[in-house]
């Protein structure tokens, strides 16, 4: 692995020129980022496992140049050989930490199978319309050199290795999950954590370098989620409520973060881009929270909640509040705007975070959710009056499910989203989806004022796929993106 003093001499001789040809992948800086070109493609990552259709999972290219005939359609699917892996988040083999290094090139997305524990490379260069699969990791030789399993949030590292969070042990135990380490040619090489060191809970995971941090969230025990949400298991201990603070590069669990009840199911995390900063953010999906992390004076690391979305009232549910359930958010690569999303409420949100202890509301549409006019659930309000979202159709199309996975173009002007959060649980809370499918949506995002509005013009149809109704949920651009790459 190479030194942290190498990876920051890389970055300074970027940075004193940026226009440098034997640069690597990615770009120099954040900031340099949102000169990038305008995405034209989209990959997303298509399910059929849990769906009750058998047909492998897939890959689909999303053709977004508002300039080409295709618009919003799919243009190739690359279906993987087997049935029911779940694929779910997805990396790239090189993103900007690798900018200083000119041999390194972002060619292979890399896709962990949440469910079967495979790792697919895809070839995304000679073909970008057109993915090819390039190699199979397979689950019996990562069981074996590493006792991991339920592979889910992957990074490039700056030494040109590959980091996959691993959510528990082949029998969905939550105390066997980890971080395994592969090798710049899909080799598993071992765990990257030292040993002792594995986290109780495994989800997501974001480093900066210049703090020599690595910090990671805790979703749940596989042998829990992946059989839908039960609420019993919170109170079993089976769903996680912890930050676990590393050391980087070198693996060491230096402090775990208890954030209580007002951190239950903390999922994703994400520090500033700003590889100076030393703050960050988890989206705590059960408490509907979003809590700020940050490092103290004297070197440890602590939190607090920033904004909070208050549960609601409710008739004709499971429950007799209903939580907004934050499952993904990101930050826009000038560190100047939050985005999440509450998938059973419905609404997509945009905070100002230019003061990271006090973000400010400047955005919101509501996209689908439970609480949307013609559903039977209805919202009782403080002066007793009863509300329902108004949400808008796309194109003729009532508008399924509630949003859930986010993706923002490199200029910040333009928000993708899709609806499908894990087959188990779109099964449980959005069965419409399941039976009908997916689809992806485009918000147009005012970056001086703050504003979301949504693109009547773009509408992406996973109900009208040729093998049937899929459930589309992570997507990335070719050229990388602000949940993929860090700067170091």
């Amino acid at each position: 692995m190479a030194t942290v003093a190498v990876e920051y001499a890389n970055v300074a001789a970027v940075e004193k020129s940026s226009s440098c040809k034997k640069n690597g992948p990615g770009y120099a800086t954040p900031l340099d980022a949102m000169k990038g070109p305008k995405e034209a493609l989209l990959y997303v990552t298509c399910v059929y496992t849990g769906t009750g259709r058998e047909n492998p999972d897939y890959l689909a290219t999303i053709d977004v140049d508002p300039s080409s005939p295709t618009y919003s359609k799919v243009i190739h699917r690359l279906h993987v050989p087997y049935l029911g892996d779940e694929l779910h988040h997805s990396g790239w083999n090189s993103c900007s930490s690798c900018h200083g290094d000119p041999s390194a090139a972002r060619r292979f997305l890399v896709l962990p199978a949440l469910i079967s524990g495979r790792i697919y490379a895809i070839e995304t260069q000679k073909n970008p319309k057109a993915p090819s699969l390039h190699k199979i990791v397979e689950p019996e030789d990562i069981v074996q050199k590493t006792g991991l399993a339920y592979p889910h949030t992957s990074h490039c590292l700056a030494s040109g290795e590959i980091m996959v969070s691993c959510l528990g042990d082949k029998d969905g135990n939550a105390e066997g999950s980890g971080f395994l380490l592969l090798d710049s040619e899909f080799n598993v090489k071992g765990r990257w954590e030292k040993p002792g060191h594995s986290p109780a809970f495994g989800y997501d995971y974001w480093y900066q370098p210049r703090h020599k941090t690595m910090i990671s969230s805790s979703w749940g025990a596989p042998k829990a989620f992946s059989k839908g949400f039960n609420l019993q298991h919170v109170s079993d201990g089976l769903y996680g409520r912890h930050l676990n603070v590393y050391s980087w590069p070198d693996g060491e669990l230096k402090q775990t973060l208890d954030l209580g009840s007002t951190g239950l199911l903390p999922l994703e995390t994400r520090f500033l881009h700003d590889p100076s900063k030393d703050t960050g953010y988890v989206g705590c999906a059960l408490s509907s929270n979003m809590v700020r992390f940050f490092k103290n004076p004297d070197g440890l690391w602590g939190h607090e909640v920033v904004i909070y979305v208050k549960p609601l009232k409710v008739k004709n549910w499971i429950l007799p509040e209903m939580p907004g359930l934050i499952t993904d958010f990101l930050l826009s690569l000038d560190d100047r705007y939050l985005y999440f999303v509450n998938w059973l409420h419905g609404d997509v949100r945009q905070y100002n975070i230019e003061d990271p202890k006090k973000p400010i509301l400047t955005g919101q549409v509501w996209v689908g959710g439970l609480l949307q006019k013609g559903s039977p659930i209805v919202a009782e309000l403080e002066d007793g009056k009863e509300w329902q979202s108004e949400v808008p159709e796309i194109q003729g199309h009532r508008l399924r499910g509630g949003p859930q996975m986010i993706q923002l173009s490199l200029d910040g002007k333009r928000l993708y989203v899709t609806n499908s959060l894990f087959s188990a649980w779109d099964r449980q809370f959005y069965p419409e989806i399941v039976e009908k499918g997916s689809h992806m949506l485009q918000i147009d995002v005012n970056t001086v004022k703050g504003g979301l509005a949504l693109n009547p013009n773009f509408f992406v149809d996973f109900g009208s796929e040729p093998q049937g109704p899929s459930l589309a949920h992570e997507m990335r651009y070719p050229g990388g993106d602000c949940t993929s790459d860090i700067w170091v």
